[in-house]
């Protein structure tokens, strides 16, 4: 009779029974489900206070204006629709007109013609031109520059990194950086004449 009790045992020991076995299983995943939506939650919440958060730093900068007079220039690096690289750490000790357009941008039209003139009477004076094009088409921003015959160097906005820094409002904008590296004249809206961005470029190079 032990002997048949022993076995009897042995047996039980060996065996599972498959409905307690997916019943813990299930156990297990009805466990694991609340865990796993509450890491879903607290992902999904991080990722829009992290946009939410760039939104309102974006909106904050926005509304302090752009960068203004006397202070120093953000720094960038302009890849060139011609395959080059500017980067205006570079440029220190000398004047720098940066230039805000888009191809879509019809009051750029009427500064384009003026700002290459100043290009070519500063051009071997130390005084570096740069166009910045925004939030535009490759072939529409090459389509201007043929166009306007501008010679100087011009690249995108990659990202709208170089606008954000200048907290530009739209273009055209151009901010006048003297030697020193701090805006000297900060021109909302186009130029006028040939005559008004000559002066904007005196008044940098005596700082």
């Amino acid at each position: 009779m032990t002997g048949t009790s022993n076995a009897w045992r042995r047996k039980s020991a060996a065996e599972v029974d498959p409905v307690e076995e997916t019943t813990t299983e299930v156990d297990r995943a009805e466990t694991a489900e609340p865990t796993r939506r509450r890491w879903v939650t607290f992902v999904a919440w991080g990722g829009l206070l992290g946009i939410l958060g760039l939104l309102g730093f974006g909106l904050v900068r926005t509304q302090q204006g752009p960068v203004g007079v006397g202070t120093k220039a953000p720094e960038f690096i302009l890849n060139t629709f011609d395959g080059d690289q500017v980067n205006t750490a570079d440029l220190l000790g000398k004047v720098v007109v940066v230039n805000f357009w888009a191809s879509w941008c019809k009051p750029c039209e009427q500064e384009a013609l003026e700002l290459e003139l100043a290009h070519q009477l500063y051009k071997n004076e130390g005084v570096q031109f740069l166009g910045v094009d925004y939030v535009d088409t490759e072939a529409g921003a090459l389509a201007y520059l043929d166009r306007f015959d501008i010679s100087y160097p011009n690249g995108p906005d990659l990202g709208t990194r170089v606008s954000q820094a200048f907290r530009m409002r739209g273009v055209p904008e151009t901010y006048i950086v003297g030697p020193d590296g701090r805006i000297s004249a900060v021109q909302i809206g186009p130029y006028t004449s040939v005559d008004q961005i000559v002066a904007h470029i005196e008044q940098a190079k005596g700082q």
